[in-house]
């Protein structure tokens, strides 16, 4: 049995459940390294990442560069004398730092490779329509997510999965999957396979204002996933003309009806409880809907205190 000396790199709540996991089972984890604390809310506080909060919990030696190819930080990277390093929603790495430990550098992927490489693949799955997704464990090259595969496990998507729910299964199989990696470099060097590459990969770009923009002329399954691709976070958007108003809508959760009607596309629909948009071959029923400068809310709170033109419409 090999003597594992691990440093883990990591920052969102996604990379917690493997650090703990790793904790937990005794493994010897020398160093953390996170992003430097940044600016959030009104105040712009300095706010820790998960993994720091964490890994200050437990005492564990934590690294914050803000630059990973600095002296000063390969020098300490390097007295930690680690000889397996283990990455988890962190950033990429120079080679400089994945080739330094001797039993390599691997990273946990929330995707099935050659699947869904890139910085948003749990979102994603669910905006394409994927029935099934799941995670990946693979020794870290000079590419993004292109490395030698060690492990991977599927996790079936449910029919009305949102983005935040898959993040939580796939962070608990995730942590499982890491902790039979581990235990198989412990043993000895593991068996890896390339990556399949063909024509049909799908890539999980990084998301952004542009696409995260719901196109009311999609067809009424595409925009369903749409929305619940990108619910909680970062969240689908449109403008909603209201007379006069053109606010700037996030809307978190929906459900289908398929109807045929002459409505043109956009329009909305409302009773005392329900609020719909007129789609292709139906309605998107909204559910839950934010405006600008107020909280998330369900529509029949929206519906107690803001009145809806005859014309008005979603774009």
């Amino acid at each position: 049995m090999r003597n594992l000396r691990i440093v883990f790199m990591g920052t969102p709540d996604f990379a917690v459940e493997t650090l703990k996991t790793l904790v937990e089972n005794h493994y010897n984890v020398v160093g953390v390294i996170t992003a430097p604390d940044k600016p959030a809310g009104r105040g712009q506080k300095l706010h820790e990442s998960a993994v720091k909060q964490y890994a200050k919990s437990q005492g564990l030696n934590l690294l914050q560069p803000t630059n990973l190819k600095s002296e000063g930080f390969l020098e300490e990277l390097k007295s930690l004398n680690a000889n397996l390093q283990i990455v988890v929603a962190f950033r990429m790495l120079p080679e400089v730092v994945w080739k330094m430990p001797d039993y390599g550098t691997f990273n946990l992927h929330a995707s099935l490779l050659p699947n869904y490489r890139g910085a948003a693949p749990i979102n994603w799955a669910i905006i394409n329509g994927e029935t099934k997704t799941g995670v990946s464990t693979f020794f870290i090259d000079d590419k993004i997510d292109t490395g030698e595969m060690i492990l991977q496990e599927e996790v079936i998507i449910d029919q009305d999965e949102d983005a935040g729910s898959l993040h939580d299964k796939l962070m608990q199989v995730g942590s499982a999957l890491v902790l039979k990696t581990v235990s198989l470099i412990e043993k000895e060097t593991p068996k890896t396979f390339p990556q399949k590459e063909n024509a049909d990969i799908k890539t999980a770009y990084k998301l952004n204002r542009g696409n995260c923009k719901i196109n009311w002329q999609d067809s009424i399954d595409t925009i369903y996933n749409h929305i619940r691709g990108l619910s909680p976070y970062p969240a689908a958007w449109c403008t909603l003309v209201n007379g006069k108003d053109e606010l700037d809508v996030k809307i978190y959760k929906t459900q289908k009806e398929i109807a045929e009607h002459s409505k043109p596309i956009g329009h909305i629909e409302t009773t005392k409880n329900t609020l719909k948009v007129a789609v292709k071959n139906g309605y998107i029923h909204i559910l839950e809907i934010k405006l600008p400068g107020k909280r998330t809310m369900d529509i029949k709170s929206l519906l107690n205190g803001y009145t809806f033109e005859a014309d008005s419409k979603m774009v």
